[in-house]
């Protein structure tokens, strides 16, 4: 007998599994983002030949442990049945506190984080930044002279990197005509609305020829703007995505399985939100952040990259809707700033990803969803109540 969250049919070979233009939605995203690689096309991240990291482990019960938000009384138990949760991982001075796993999702399962995977490309930056083969300063043009003839000419790649270029590029993730559509269409995830379409990431890229505003005046969610950093790292690198993600990150942590990428029609690695991995990978990785870059026994990314990373964010520039679940908040390197007086680093991913990394209390946690919406203010800041409650429990 199938489960609720199964698609495909034995019974039945053949059968098409799930609408493709909405594979990546509620209902079917129960299943799909447990299962991108039987959906569409990915790339390998491999972990390498070396031993496993350890992950100690000190499990409690946080099921019970409660906290009222908006006049409600809640228990962490309550949050993670009613907001889709497929993992949830705690982890607490090095040691894994709790590790949830719901809706048929295992320890080896790799899940799609969407744009959690932003901050995974952003610490490969940091990276190749703290070997000088990237000056964040310079125009992003020295390392991509073909975005001369786009919106993109004069920003700098400060500026990519923060999202504060003034490039006009449509977010309406529900939008049928909207640039993030036509950045579905051509990741290779969506057949495209029109003949006319670009039919590659790049040739997307290089059709972005509007400004809405002068470079650095305002931080404004722009996707593009991880895969225009993604193909400056493949170019200074001279290795593709995939492989700078398992050299640089997956290899020195230690990861426990291979991740993935989903590609495009020429192969290039979805950098803005294709990216997959298994809970505890998530959590090597925020661990790593939360401990200045330092896991496994070895400084991955430098220290002083992320500590600018988790104080550099400028809230003035943060304004609109953005303050509604971060209201002291900030975006900097790739990663949202809690709170630019308490700088805490997430990672946040649409239907509901999350990584939480908080170097003081040297605490992380990884939450991982198929909500039915892509965005919902009001799932986030539950989540993130509940997750600071656990916080608080641990101390």
């Amino acid at each position: 007998m199938q489960s609720e969250h199964t698609y495909r049919d034995p019974a039945n070979p053949g059968a098409p599994l799930i609408p493709r233009a909405e594979w990546d939605r509620g209902p079917y995203n129960r299943w799909t983002f447990r299962n991108v690689r039987e959906v569409v096309p990915t790339t390998r991240v491999w972990r390498g030949r070396g031993p496993v990291s350890v992950m100690e482990e000190a499990p409690q019960d946080i099921s019970g442990i409660r906290f009222t938000l908006d006049g409600r009384d809640w228990s962490v138990g309550d949050v993670l049945a009613e907001t889709f949760t497929d993992g949830f991982l705690v982890i607490h001075r090095g040691r894994i506190v709790a590790e949830i796993y719901m809706n048929d999702m295992r320890r080896e399962t790799l899940h799609l984080s969407q744009s959690v995977g932003k901050s995974v490309v952003g610490t490969v930056a940091g990276i190749l930044i703290g070997r000088g083969l990237i000056d964040p300063k310079a125009p992003v043009t020295e390392y991509l002279p073909e975005l001369e003839k786009t919106a993109h000419r004069g920003a700098t790649v400060q500026q990519v990197l923060d999202m504060t270029t003034g490039t006009v590029f449509d977010e309406s993730y529900t939008a049928l005509d909207s640039h993030v559509a036509k950045l579905d269409a051509a990741c290779g995830w969506k057949d495209p609305q029109s003949p006319d379409w670009p039919k590659t990431v790049w040739q997307l890229i290089l059709e972005l020829t509007e400004a809405e505003r002068a470079h650095g005046e305002a931080f404004c969610y722009r996707s593009i703007e991880t895969d225009i950093l993604a193909f400056l790292l493949q170019r200074v690198s001279g290795r593709m995505l995939a492989d700078l993600v398992s050299e640089e990150l997956w290899m020195p942590l230690g990861a426990e399985e291979d991740a993935c990428f989903t590609v495009d029609p020429a192969g290039y690695a979805l950098a803005s939100g294709g990216f997959n991995a298994t809970l505890r990978d998530y959590g090597r990785f925020a661990d790593m952040i939360t401990h200045r870059g330092f896991y496994n026994g070895r400084q991955i990314v430098p220290e002083g990259w992320i500590a600018e990373t988790r104080n550099g964010g400028n809230h003035a520039i943060f304004t609109g809707d953005y303050r509604v679940v971060l209201p002291n908040g900030a975006y900097h390197n790739q990663f949202w700033i809690e709170d630019v007086d308490r700088p805490v680093l997430l990672a946040r991913g649409v239907f509901g990803q999350l990584l939480y990394m908080d170097e003081e209390n040297e605490f992380t946690a990884v939450k991982l969803s198929s909500w039915p919406e892509f965005v919902h203010a009001g799932r986030t800041r539950l989540t993130l109540t509940a997750i600071r409650a656990v916080r608080a429990a641990l101390l």
